[in-house]
């Protein structure tokens, strides 16, 4: 597997100069974005690969038919199919086959959300940056090359960092391991679906909802601290 590519020179937990107003976030040291429709407007097709997924995994027996995929994400059904402990290395690595086809086509020729990298310009040098996405490091990796943003970021966690995906916390306990001078309270977190905001305020961080379905987050039992329409909103926010 591909682990952090050729970003190995980038990981770099010295401390970061900061220059800031007395705000009530002026102890925030540290950033995680999510990256599909956060960072980058992705046109992933997540719902086709939800049901080609949970199709996969019925047909070799692994769940049962008529769960309600509302209720489930891809990462969720995953999740359910390697708790029954019966999926074998083959499985598994065709199983992959199907989200990963997904994400190829739905990163083809992505574009950055609007005001990206203004905002990573401002924050750069002021923050430690990082992304968590359920997507491979090898596609992170490369839809943040090619939008030309990924000098901006210190790490990045992709599944392959990931005992469980989101809304597993694991990608930002890995994100926060790598900082073993900061806590989970010098950290925020940004993303666009109730599993980044699950996942980050498992691993205590607090979460900050971008362009997010609301009904959707209350129902999963996420309280974002705030609701922004524009990713700028987060400069104001800390300054």
């Amino acid at each position: 597997m591909d682990v952090f590519d050729d970003k190995s020179e980038k990981n770099n937990s010295a401390e970061p100069s900061k220059n800031r107003m007395s705000n009530s976030y002026k102890h925030i040291k540290g950033i995680i974005f999510d990256m599909d429709n956060t960072l980058l407007q992705s046109s992933i097709d997540f719902q086709t690969m939800k049901e080609e997924t949970y199709s996969f995994l019925v047909e070799q027996q692994i769940l049962p038919e008529g769960l309600s995929l509302q209720q489930y994400t891809t990462s969720t059904i995953i999740e359910e199919a390697v708790a029954t402990n019966r999926m074998t290395s083959e499985l598994l690595q065709a199983m992959w086959e199907i989200p990963v086809k997904h994400e190829v086509a739905g990163m083809d020729g992505a574009v950055l959300e609007s005001g990206v990298t203004e905002l990573l310009e401002k924050l750069h040098g002021s923050y430690h940056l990082a992304v968590v996405t359920n997507n491979s490091v090898k596609a992170a990796n490369a839809a943040l090359r090619d939008n030309g943003i990924i000098h901006y970021f210190d790490h990045i966690a992709g599944r392959e960092q990931m005992r469980s995906l989101k809304p597993s916390p694991d990608g930002f306990v890995f994100i926060l391991d790598c900082y073993p001078n900061t806590s989970a309270r010098d950290w925020l977190s940004i993303g666009d679906a109730w599993i980044d905001g699950k996942a980050s305020e498992s691993a205590g961080i607090e979460f900050i909802a971008y362009r997010a379905d609301v009904e959707k987050m209350k129902k999963a039992g996420v309280f974002p601290r705030k609701y922004f329409n524009h990713i700028g909103e987060l400069m104001k926010l800390l300054t």
